[in-house]
C-alpha cells in the first residue's frame, strides 16, 4: 500500500480501517452455500470467529469458484457439515488487524488459499510445507477450526473472513485482482510441481488437459522459459492451447501422433480428473521424466505398467497445492511475468448456473465471484 494514499472502501460498505488489540465478538457475513446435497447455492449469513490479536479481516472482493467446490457442496467426495459456504480462492482488502500483526495493515490487498491453519510444528510445516501437515492442515471451508472450538471454517462466497496472518498472502499491485483469485488454488497447484521438478528454459513440459488446472500449467511453465505441449482428446482445443502460448498441440487419441511424441518431455502435468490410461503419456518421456498427477479422479485409474516407469527410470508422482511462502512465490512470480488466470465474472445470483456449466465444461478458463452482489447480512447466522 502506499503511505499516504486513501484506503478505498472495500465492495461499497464504509468500514474504518483500524489496529484492534482485541475485536468485540464474532462478526456476521452475507454468504452463499449448501445446506444440504440437493439443496444449490442458497443466500446464508455466517459467523465469523472473534478475531484474535494475530488476526486479520478481510473484506472479500472477489473469490473463485473451483470444481472441488462442486464436489463439497453436493456431497460428491463425503458428506460434509452442512450448512457450507465454499470457496477457497479468496481475494480482498484488510479492513482490521489484530495488536500483534506487523506484516499487514489495513487497505492491503490480500488473499487466502486452499487453508487457514495447520500445526506449525511437525516436519512438513517447519519446512514450509503446511498443505503436508502431519496432522491435517485446516482448510479454508469445511474444516473445524481449532481456534473457535468446534465450529466449522466457511469460505470465500462471504463478504468477509476472519484468518490467521500467517496464512494470509499479499497480491502484488501488477496482479488484476479477479484474475488473480483462481492463481490461489489453480495457479499453485500447477506451479509447486514444476518448481519441484525445477523446470528452466528449454525444458519440455507437456500438460494433460486444457481445463482450469491445465491452462494454468500452459501459461507458468512457457513464462519459466519451457516448451510447452498440450495433449489433448479434443481438436476443437487446438486453437485455443496455441492461443494461451503452447509451442504444441497432440490428440492425444491419434495413435500416430502419440508415437511422433515419443521421448520428446521431460515433465508432464496431468490435470485431467477423470479416469485416464496414463501409459501412452508415459511413453513420451524421457530418461528420468516424471508425469505429475494432479487430477483426482471419483473412480479407478486403468492400471500403470512398472515396465515402462523401469525402463526410462521414469517417477510417477502426486502434489497438492504449495506452502505459504511457495504460494507467495508463485503470486510474486505470475506478477513479474504477467501471468493470470482466464476468467468470467459472475454475480451471486448466477453461481448455480455456473456451477452447473463447471461440470459441462461450459467455461474458459474459470468462473470468478463478485462478492459485491451478495446480499447483506441478516441478523441471525445460518452458520
Amino acid at each position: 500500500m502506499t503511505p499516504g494514499r486513501p484506503v478505498p472502501p472495500p465492495l461499497g460498505r464504509t468500514i474504518t480501517p483500524e489496529a484492534s488489540p482485541s475485536f468485540a465478538g464474532s462478526l456476521l457475513a452475507a454468504a452463499y452455500g449448501a445446506t444440504s446435497p440437493e439443496s444449490g447455492l442458497v443466500p446464508l449469513t455466517v459467523s465469523r470467529r472473534a478475531p484474535k490479536e494475530d488476526d486479520v479481516e478481510i473484506a472479500i472482493e472477489f473469490c473463485g469458484l473451483c470444481h472441488s467446490d462442486v464436489h463439497a457442496t453436493r456431497g460428491e467426495w463425503r458428506i460434509p457439515p452442512y450448512p457450507l459456504v465454499p470457496g477457497h480462492e479468496i481475494v480482498g482488502r484488510i479492513t482490521r488487524v489484530g495488536s500483534a500483526v506487523q506484516d499487514f495493515a489495513p487497505g492491503d490487498r490480500v488473499g487466502v488459499g486452499c487453508m487457514v491453519d495447520s500445526c506449525r510444528e511437525c516436519d512438513s510445516c517447519l519446512e514450509g510445507l503446511e498443505q503436508y501437515c502431519e496432522r491435517g492442515n485446516v482448510g479454508t471451508y469445511g474444516a473445524k477450526d481449532p481456534r473457535n472450538g468446534d465450529a466449522v471454517t466457511q469460505g470465500g462466497y462471504s463478504s468477509s473472513v476472519v484468518v490467521d496472518r500467517r496464512f494470509v498472502l499479499r497480491i502484488p499491485e501488477g496482479l488484476d485482482p479477479a484474475a488473480a483469485a483462481p492463481l490461489l488454488c489453480a495457479g499453485i497447484t500447477t506451479y509447486s510441481p514444476l518448481r519441484y521438478f525445477d523446470v528452466e528454459e528449454g525444458d519440455a513440459v507437456g500438460v494433460v488437459g486444457l481445463g482450469g488446472l491445465g491452462h494454468m500449467a500452459v501459461k507458468i511453465a512457457k513464462a519459466m522459459g519451457a516448451d510447452v505441449t498440450v495433449f489433448t482428446t479434443s481438436a476443437a482445443k487446438f486453437e485455443a492451447a496455441r492461443e494461451l502460448g503452447a509451442h504444441h498441440v497432440v490428440l492425444s487419441t491419434d495413435s500416430e501422433a502419440m508415437e511422433a511424441a515419443n521421448r520428446s518431455i521431460d515433465v508432464i502435468i496431468d490435470t485431467v480428473a477423470a479416469p485416464h490410461d496414463l501409459n501412452p503419456y508415459f511413453k513420451t518421456l524421457r530418461l528420468d521424466g516424471a508425469l505429475f498427477q494432479l487430477g483426482l479422479p471419483a473412480e479407478e485409474m486403468p492400471p500403470v505398467s512398472p515396465g515402462l516407469l523401469i525402463r526410462r527410470r521414469l517417477a510417477y508422482a502426486g502434489s497438492l497445492i504449495g506452502g505459504i511462502a511457495e504460494t507467495q512465490e508463485m503470486l510474486d512470480f505470475c506478477a513479474a511475468h504477467s501471468v493470470a488466470s482466464d476468467i468470467e465474472i459472475v454475480g451471486a445470483d448466477q453461481l448455480n448456473q455456473a456451477y452447473d456449466r463447471m461440470v459441462a465444461g461450459d467455461v474458459k478458463y474459470r468462473f470468478v465471484l463478485d462478492t459485491s452482489t451478495l446480499q447483506e447480512p441478516s441478523e441471525r447466522a445460518d452458520a
